[in-house]
């Protein structure tokens, strides 16, 4: 909502056109060119002050303005819910066989058919995708955390700590992620626990990168100037004033790196470093099921149209949450 003091200065300004155009002696062509620029003026200050946008707005803003990104957050809570709710939404279990019906084509009975072991693809599916979302969300949010307190460090402490942190991200970005991945599982061993702790250390480097050159920025501002003057500590100022305005940053490379950790899940899992069987995985089915693409690809085509589809939503809503988010793309 428009502050009081932010009306006065309207109010004033108003007052202070009105005066000098009563005062013109100017034609009535001069007049209404002055009038105009006046106008325009007063509207270009009225939206400079005007109403601040509160998540809402912004959120509303994302429905008016993109379609897909909003279809993509319903994939992803679509998603979301089947995970939570799997065992409601299947008979079966994703462990047991029935070699009887094993690789039985799409049927009213299986709806995505059966694998080499006569387990029900769906509700494999459906397991899978608890291991496919964690996979994706957990390592995230700790790698995002450790980034971006090395980052804000780094960019506002500078000097020796800056070269420190700057020189290991540095390195860890040298390798190629899904090989580093790769390594860190073979030192660590399987389970899902060291696949988190993998895909966190795989991906803190171009978080605390991006925060760093966000920090470097943001401590020339006047406010911070100004809460270094007054003896605010740096503790205080790097974490109350220079991380939040990340937080739109974040927000945005949050979105894109879940899909870059379940990628990454996918493809250890598929090469056998990941989750292991009995459990279900989508790069796990994917892997089981490429010696029967010719004559039961029903095995490998449904984890890996759920993996691109997953994928995509992520992407796709990153887009529209960074459309909003960056004041840069603001109309």
């Amino acid at each position: 909502m428009v502050s009081d003091r932010s009306r006065k200065i309207v109010r004033e300004y108003e007052e202070q056109q009105k005066n000098a155009v009563a005062g013109m002696n100017a034609s009535s062509d001069g007049s209404a060119l002055a009038g105009k620029d006046a106008k325009e003026r007063e509207e270009e200050l009225k939206r400079e002050i005007g109403e601040a946008e509160t998540f809402f707005t912004l959120m509303r803003r994302l429905v008016r303005e993109n379609k897909l990104a909003v279809f993509s957050a319903a994939v992803i809570l679509l998603f979301i819910l089947a995970a939570v709710f799997a065992p409601l939404l299947t008979p079966y279990s994703f462990s047991d066989m029935d070699l009887m019906n094993r690789l039985c084509a799409p049927s009213s009975a299986h709806l995505f058919g059966t694998d080499a072991a006569g387990r029900d693809i769906l509700t494999r599916l459906l397991y899978g995708s608890r291991v496919s979302l964690l996979t994706g969300v957990v390592p995230t949010i700790m790698s995002m955390l450790g980034g971006a307190l090395l980052g804000v460090i780094a960019g506002y402490l500078q000097g020796i700590v800056d070269a420190v942190i700057m020189r290991i991200a540095d390195v860890v970005l040298a390798f190629p992620s899904m090989l580093l991945a790769m390594v860190i599982v073979y030192m660590l061993g399987d389970g899902l626990v060291n696949i988190f702790l993998t895909l966190a250390l795989v991906n803190w480097a171009s978080v605390a990168r991006i925060v760093r050159a966000q920090t470097l920025a943001l401590k020339e501002t006047e406010y911070v100037e100004a809460a270094r003057v007054i003896g605010v500590s740096r503790t205080r100022i790097m974490f109350r004033h220079l991380l939040p305005n990340c937080l739109p940053t974040l927000i945005v490379l949050f979105t894109l790196n879940v899909p870059s950790a379940i990628l990454t899940e996918s493809s250890l899992s598929f090469l056998g470093l990941g989750v292991q069987p009995p459990n279900a995985s989508w790069g796990l089915m994917v892997n089981e099921g490429r010696q029967y693409l010719y004559n039961a690809p029903w095995v490998s085509l449904v984890p890996s149209i759920a993996i691109m589809l997953i994928v995509l939503a992520f992407n796709f809503l990153g887009d529209g949450l960074r459309d909003v988010l960056d004041p840069y793309q603001k109309k």
